[in-house]
């Protein structure tokens, strides 16, 4: 059975969360996750520029407000992608009404196949939330590079595959970078860092 987490049964933190609702949130502070990697002290991500499936650019301050976890992938990924996407949409419905506030987005590291419609059937697939983001070549790449992520073409047959980074990168609803999850977590574990994360901001 399902476990239905909420942020009493995460922390014990609710004075924590009152003081950061009276004093703004803390970009300093340090957090401790149980399972995931913590980030705080990464500076990656902060200036991307792409294009949702709607054409529209998007950047990480677009998303301020929101708790952004950002995926490098590809739609024709065999393994990796879709059970990513599919463990975050289980972890969303695990967090409850706190869910609302993670926003999922799946960056293409593959702009040469994955078009736009493409990409927005794909995420969409797995929650109708979740957005998808594109850009050049140049624009994948200097996007990838900002992360740490590595990729590069691995050719199958007469046509390729893409061997990457796995990890879902999550920032607070501030924009700074907090918690690094790899593909091994499961979605129970992936809800209870996000709701550590929630705390702070």
């Amino acid at each position: 059975m399902s476990t239905l987490y909420s942020r009493r049964t995460v922390l014990q933190g609710m004075s924590l969360l009152s003081l950061g609702l009276l004093a703004g949130c803390d970009d300093s502070s340090k957090l401790s996750f149980k399972y995931g990697k913590d980030l705080s002290d990464k500076i990656m991500g902060r200036s991307f520029k792409l294009k949702d499936t709607e054409g529209e650019t998007r950047m990480l301050g677009s998303y301020q407000g929101m708790m952004p976890m950002i995926f490098f992938g590809f739609t024709q990924c065999p393994a990796v992608c879709p059970t990513t996407l599919a463990r975050a949409a289980q972890a969303k419905k695990l967090m409850g009404r706190d869910g609302e506030r993670l926003q999922v987005i799946f960056i293409t590291l593959d702009p040469e196949r994955d078009t736009p419609e493409l990409l927005d059937k794909y995420v969409k697939a797995f929650d109708p939330s979740f957005e998808a983001l594109y850009g050049t070549l140049e624009e994948t790449a200097a996007t990838a590079k900002e992360f740490g992520v590595f990729f590069e073409k691995v050719p199958s047959g007469d046509t390729y595959t893409l061997s990457h980074t796995a990890t879902s990168f999550v920032f607070d609803s501030r924009g700074n970078l907090r918690l690094g999850l790899s593909a091994s977590l499961t979605a129970q574990e992936c809800a209870e860092d996000l709701l550590t994360v929630m705390e702070v901001c």
